[in-house]
């Protein structure tokens, strides 16, 4: 307590993402700092190396891009690969839906997303170098 009731002291705090749904079904992501003040987004990330899936997600957000789960779920874990280590180890994604339970997604499913993307990856570059070529 004696840091938030003395003067001069900055109080603890937490930046935090809050999703959910309003009543007509629009899915809502907001973002609080610890001043207080929110701001509403349609894609967002906090935390160590948030700047640089915010900029991947910048570039690469687009309606297109998530028209279907699958195609939402490859662009979230595009962005996380831009800064966690290892593939799909470190990582841990929920998906949520309308009137149904959290669903987080096991590390197979996980794994089969990145070997997907990776695969992508790899056709990608064999069509840019036989352009090259």
């Amino acid at each position: 307590q004696r840091y938030t009731q003395s003067n001069g002291r900055r109080p603890f705090g937490i930046s935090a993402l809050i999703v959910g749904f309003d009543f007509d079904g629009t899915p809502r992501l907001y973002q609080t700092d610890p001043s207080g003040t929110y701001h509403a987004w349609k894609a967002n990330a906090i935390g160590r190396g948030a700047k640089s899936v915010r900029e991947f997600l910048e570039k690469n957000y687009t309606d297109e891009a998530i028209e279907t789960d699958d195609l939402t779920i490859k662009l979230v874990i595009k962005a996380l690969l831009e800064v966690v280590q290892s593939g799909g180890k470190n990582i841990e994604l929920a998906v949520m839906r309308r009137e149904q339970p959290l669903k987080i997604l096991n590390p197979e499913e996980i794994e089969k997303y990145v070997a997907e993307i990776e695969k992508e990856k790899e056709e990608n570059e064999k069509k840019k170098q036989k352009k090259t070529s």
